[in-house]
């Protein structure tokens, strides 16, 4: 039996297929990353590169027959960009790793979502799996909102969902270092007098709740379930943390909410129209961050699939910045 990881090459799917490594499971890594491909090769994992925008098929690797449980980590994360690049790899690759995963008849089927799905201008604290989804805030809540829809609805599969908030540790190399690049080039905002708070999760903490989602009982499945670090703390606070981490100390600037959220909602359809539609300085999205409190209620994953989070924020930073290196 061989648990094939998605998005081995990225983030997430790495850190999950060391682990799986490590337990002495049969495990297939699916990249897209060629250089990365390489690499963890010579480290002696299993790999395959593919993009899944693609069908994925067993005349590809003949290592794909062994296949009877999938993780799949693989996706287009960004708060901007255009949207054929998110159906692509949101929708488009689900669909074909749907297919091959009922062709295959595999035994469950975890796929990582996102708590994006659920994200709203406005403060939402201890949000549940079943609140009412509000109208999608970018194209990858659009999209990653699509896909899990894509996967409950194939019971064959036996599916498990998990929506893990802001993903950060070693390796990292979007969401501490984002934070760190744009507070060495600038000053961050502070809106609402300072009230943004936010639930993180370590790496670590998101590959023992794959793990937990792997094994889980008939009762977890064609459910969702949030996955954080349980800890909701000021965002101010978490960038200072890093920013101390990585040698430097955040700059603030107090600003009013709406001008700049109708700025960066207008640097982004200029952006949009730009050769090479380049990331803008701003973001809807990324400046809501700055501005409202959020967290998930974790009731229904500690009681569905036994799991909880153990590494809080410093003990993470540790964990990241160790050896003084940046994530």
């Amino acid at each position: 039996m061989a648990v094939l990881v998605t998005g081995a090459s990225g983030f997430l799917g790495s850190h999950v297929l060391e682990r799986l490594a490590a337990s002495g499971t049969l495990a297939l890594g699916l990249g897209r990353d060629e250089e990365r491909c390489v690499a963890l090769e010579a480290l002696g994992h299993r790999i395959i590169c593919h993009d899944l925008a693609q069908p994925l098929d067993e005349a590809l690797d003949p290592r794909l027959a062994r296949v009877e449980r999938i993780i799949h980590c693989a996706a287009l994360s960004s708060p901007f960009g255009r949207l054929a690049d998110f159906v692509t790899a949101n929708v488009t690759a689900t669909r074909n790793l749907v297919d091959f995963a009922r062709r295959r008849g595999v035994g469950r089927f975890v796929h990582i979502s996102s708590p994006s799905v659920c994200f709203a201008f406005r403060d939402q604290l201890d949000l549940r799996e079943d609140v009412a989804l509000p109208e999608p805030v970018n194209h990858y809540a659009r999209t990653k909102r699509e896909a899990e829809t894509i996967v409950l609805g194939q019971t064959d599969i036996h599916p498990v969902v998990l929506r893990p908030r802001g993903i950060y540790g070693k390796g990292d190399r979007a969401l501490l270092p984002r934070l760190i690049k744009a507070a060495r080039s600038r000053p961050l905002p502070l809106f609402r007098d300072g009230r943004a708070a936010i639930d993180l999760t370590h790496v670590d903490d998101v590959v023992e709740a794959v793990m937990a989602a792997l094994a889980a009982p008939v009762e977890a499945e064609r459910q969702i379930f949030n996955i954080s670090g349980g800890e909701v703390l000021p965002v101010r606070r978490i960038a200072d943390d890093a920013c101390v981490r990585a040698g430097l100390k955040a700059r603030w600037r107090a600003m009013p909410l709406l001008p700049a959220m109708l700025a960066a909602g207008l640097m982004e359809a200029v952006a949009l129209r730009l050769p090479g539609r380049s990331e803008p300085p701003a973001t809807r999205y990324g400046l809501g961050l700055f501005a409202y409190a959020q967290s998930l209620d974790l009731s229904k994953t500690r009681r569905v699939l036994g799991w909880a989070p153990k590494i809080a924020f410093e003990q993470g930073l540790d964990r990241t910045f160790a050896g003084g290196c940046a994530p």
